[in-house]
Protein backbone atom coordinates (compact mmCIF):
# COMPACT_ATOMS: atom_id res chain seq x y z
CA UNK A 1 0.00 0.00 0.00
CA UNK A 2 1.44 3.35 -1.06
CA UNK A 3 0.09 6.19 1.07
CA UNK A 4 0.80 9.77 0.13
CA UNK A 5 2.09 11.97 2.92
CA UNK A 6 0.72 15.53 3.03
CA UNK A 7 3.43 18.12 2.36
CA UNK A 8 1.34 21.27 1.84
CA UNK A 9 -1.12 22.56 4.44
CA UNK A 10 -3.48 25.48 3.84
CA UNK A 11 -4.91 26.98 7.04
CA UNK A 12 -8.15 28.92 6.55
CA UNK A 13 -11.06 30.35 8.53
CA UNK A 14 -14.01 28.09 7.73
CA UNK A 15 -16.48 30.50 9.36
CA UNK A 16 -15.56 33.27 6.91
CA UNK A 17 -17.88 32.89 3.88
CA UNK A 18 -15.46 34.59 1.47
CA UNK A 19 -12.51 32.55 2.75
CA UNK A 20 -14.48 29.29 2.51
CA UNK A 21 -15.63 30.03 -1.03
CA UNK A 22 -12.08 30.66 -2.19
CA UNK A 23 -10.74 27.56 -0.43
CA UNK A 24 -13.54 25.45 -1.95
CA UNK A 25 -12.30 26.61 -5.37
CA UNK A 26 -8.67 25.67 -4.57
CA UNK A 27 -9.80 22.36 -3.06
CA UNK A 28 -11.69 21.53 -6.26
CA UNK A 29 -8.66 22.42 -8.41
CA UNK A 30 -6.32 20.29 -6.28
CA UNK A 31 -8.70 17.36 -5.74
CA UNK A 32 -6.25 14.92 -7.38
CA UNK A 33 -3.31 16.01 -5.20
CA UNK A 34 -3.43 14.11 -1.92
CA UNK A 35 -0.35 15.96 -0.65
CA UNK A 36 -2.43 19.15 -0.25
CA UNK A 37 -4.47 19.39 2.95
CA UNK A 38 -6.93 22.15 3.86
CA UNK A 39 -7.23 22.79 7.60
CA UNK A 40 -10.14 24.79 9.01
CA UNK A 41 -8.77 26.83 11.91
CA UNK A 42 -12.33 27.52 13.11
CA UNK A 43 -13.12 23.83 13.66
CA UNK A 44 -13.43 22.47 17.19
CA UNK A 45 -10.21 20.80 18.17
CA UNK A 46 -7.92 22.76 15.84
CA UNK A 47 -4.59 23.17 17.62
CA UNK A 48 -2.10 25.48 15.88
CA UNK A 49 0.77 24.13 17.97
CA UNK A 50 0.23 20.68 16.43
CA UNK A 51 1.41 22.20 13.14
CA UNK A 52 4.16 24.30 14.70
CA UNK A 53 2.17 27.51 14.25
CA UNK A 54 1.63 30.38 16.67
CA UNK A 55 -2.04 30.18 17.79
CA UNK A 56 -2.72 33.92 17.95
CA UNK A 57 -1.09 34.65 14.59
CA UNK A 58 -2.77 31.85 12.63
CA UNK A 59 -6.16 33.39 13.47
CA UNK A 60 -5.08 36.80 12.17
CA UNK A 61 -3.72 35.93 8.72
CA UNK A 62 -3.84 33.14 6.15
CA UNK A 63 -1.08 30.56 6.63
CA UNK A 64 0.36 27.89 4.37
CA UNK A 65 2.93 25.37 5.53
CA UNK A 66 5.09 23.55 3.01
CA UNK A 67 7.58 21.25 4.68
CA UNK A 68 9.39 23.43 7.22
CA UNK A 69 8.50 26.69 5.47
CA UNK A 70 5.56 28.82 6.62
CA UNK A 71 4.00 31.42 4.32
CA UNK A 72 1.75 34.13 5.77
CA UNK A 73 -0.71 36.59 4.21
CA UNK A 74 -0.07 37.39 0.54
CA UNK A 75 2.90 35.00 0.55
CA UNK A 76 0.47 32.21 1.50
CA UNK A 77 -1.63 32.98 -1.57
CA UNK A 78 1.48 33.03 -3.77
CA UNK A 79 2.39 29.58 -2.41
CA UNK A 80 -1.13 28.31 -3.17
CA UNK A 81 -1.01 29.73 -6.69
CA UNK A 82 2.34 27.99 -7.28
CA UNK A 83 0.97 24.66 -6.06
CA UNK A 84 -2.68 24.49 -7.17
CA UNK A 85 -3.14 23.72 -10.88
CA UNK A 86 -4.38 26.55 -13.08
CA UNK A 87 -3.24 29.44 -10.89
CA UNK A 88 0.41 30.07 -11.84
CA UNK A 89 -0.64 32.91 -14.13
CA UNK A 90 -1.69 34.83 -11.00
CA UNK A 91 1.96 34.88 -9.90
CA UNK A 92 2.87 36.65 -13.14
CA UNK A 93 0.07 39.12 -12.52
CA UNK A 94 1.31 39.68 -8.96
CA UNK A 95 4.75 40.59 -10.32
CA UNK A 96 3.42 43.53 -12.34
CA UNK A 97 4.53 46.98 -11.14
CA UNK A 98 2.60 48.01 -8.02
CA UNK A 99 0.62 44.74 -7.95
CA UNK A 100 2.56 43.28 -5.01
CA UNK A 101 2.15 46.46 -2.97
CA UNK A 102 -1.56 46.71 -3.78
CA UNK A 103 -2.10 43.05 -2.87
CA UNK A 104 -0.29 43.46 0.44
CA UNK A 105 -2.19 46.61 1.38
CA UNK A 106 -5.50 45.04 0.31
CA UNK A 107 -4.85 41.85 2.26
CA UNK A 108 -3.69 43.82 5.33
CA UNK A 109 -6.99 45.71 5.33
CA UNK A 110 -9.04 42.54 4.73
CA UNK A 111 -7.23 40.68 7.55
CA UNK A 112 -8.00 43.53 9.95
CA UNK A 113 -11.75 43.68 9.12
CA UNK A 114 -12.33 39.92 8.60
CA UNK A 115 -13.18 39.25 12.27
CA UNK A 116 -16.04 41.76 12.03
CA UNK A 117 -17.50 40.43 8.78
CA UNK A 118 -20.63 38.23 8.91
CA UNK A 119 -19.74 34.69 9.98
CA UNK A 120 -21.13 31.31 8.94
CA UNK A 121 -22.83 29.13 11.53
CA UNK A 122 -20.48 26.69 13.23
CA UNK A 123 -21.22 23.04 12.43
CA UNK A 124 -21.46 20.01 14.68
CA UNK A 125 -18.17 18.07 14.80
CA UNK A 126 -16.76 20.21 11.99
CA UNK A 127 -19.21 18.78 9.45
CA UNK A 128 -21.91 20.85 7.78
CA UNK A 129 -24.78 19.77 5.59
CA UNK A 130 -25.85 21.90 2.66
Amino acid sequence: MNETIPTFWVFFDGLCPLCSREIDHYRHCSANDSTVVYVDIASNGFDAATYGLEPSRVHQEMHVKEGDKVFVGVDAFLAIWRRVPGHRWLISLARLPLADSLMRVGYFIFAKVRPWLPRKQACEAGTCTR
